[in-house]
């Protein structure tokens, strides 16, 4: 069964890219060296500390070489794993699973990458009320998995989509010709929930008189938020954004923004150290 909130068919594309990307022709080096009925049994397991996730898709990825490949799942996406910690065992024809282990691991890596760096964010602003936020700040048509393993470590989505929430940013308001404007076009298109993004206290102040639903504060260190929180004053929701990192976010956390939105758990998260092994005791 897929993890909450991921699409079979759209999961099934990227697999299915993933994998002709990988493989070409075939895997000519299994072919070659590995006799047709060998059966192979592995674990796979974790290199270092992490929180996982992508353990569910697993089963999936390699179902589509051989549905004789059993994947039993040691452990759960969500928990922080120490080094050494077997992951999932493996068992089925050679061949099948060796050609396919590259697809799975990558992936495996990169959501458990994602996770592991979200986590310590999560961490870093825990007791003071303000939620992590991811973007769309993603790897070309693999957010839904990104945004999904951000779940896992603890932050909540924001946008899927541009179709999935009103956010006017700069060039919005540069093209339109200023914050009111844009927000009066937004609103005239039947628009709810409007989010404007703003540079200054100035700014903020001309988004509230506008009637923006929620202010977004962009690359503004602790102080200026602090401000900027105060002069909104609890009417609408406000999001700080922008430069934000492991040392920093604490301090915006405690300014009483509301959210707290990170590109970098998505366009930078190093990918965690997973590997296959032969299981010789098997």
């Amino acid at each position: 069964m897929l993890p909450e909130g991921l699409n079979e068919a759209n999961l099934n594309k990227v697999l299915d890219a993933a994998i002709t990307e990988d493989i070409g022709k075939g895997d000519i080096t299994s072919l070659a060296v590995i006799p047709k009925n060998t059966q192979f049994n592995g674990v796979i397991s974790a290199r270092e500390e992490m929180v996982c996730a992508g353990l569910p898709l697993l089963e999936l990825i390699f179902h589509k070489f051989s549905e004789k490949i059993s994947c039993k799942l040691i452990v759960d996406d969500g928990i922080n794993i120490t080094t050494g910690a077997k992951l999932a065992q493996l068992q089925g024809p050679a061949i099948d699973l060796l050609s396919a282990e590259r697809t799975a691991i990558n992936l495996l890596q990169h959501l458990s990458g994602i996770a592991t760096l979200t986590r310590r964010y999560v961490d870093e602003i825990d007791g003071t009320g303000a939620i992590l936020l991811d973007t769309r700040k993603t790897v070309p048509c693999l957010r839904e998995l990104a945004k999904y393993a951000t779940r896992i470590g603890g932050a909540t989505n924001h946008r899927m989509r541009l179709d999935d929430g009103v956010l006017i940013k700069d060039n919005h308001v540069a093209v339109s010709g200023g914050i009111a404007e844009a927000v009066k076009r937004a609103k005239a298109n039947k628009l709810n929930n409007i989010e404007v993004e703003c540079d200054t206290l100035t700014e903020v102040e001309e988004a509230l008189e506008a009637g923006a639903d929620s202010i977004l504060l962009d690359n503004m260190d602790a102080k200026t938020c602090a401000k900027a929180v105060k002069i909104v004053g609890g009417r609408v929701p406000t999001e700080a954004s922008g430069n934000i990192n492991l040392k920093t976010i604490r301090g915006i956390a405690e300014t009483g923004v509301n959210f707290i939105s990170v590109g970098k758990l998505t366009h930078s998260a190093r990918a965690t150290n997973i590997g296959l092994d032969w299981n010789a005791a098997s």
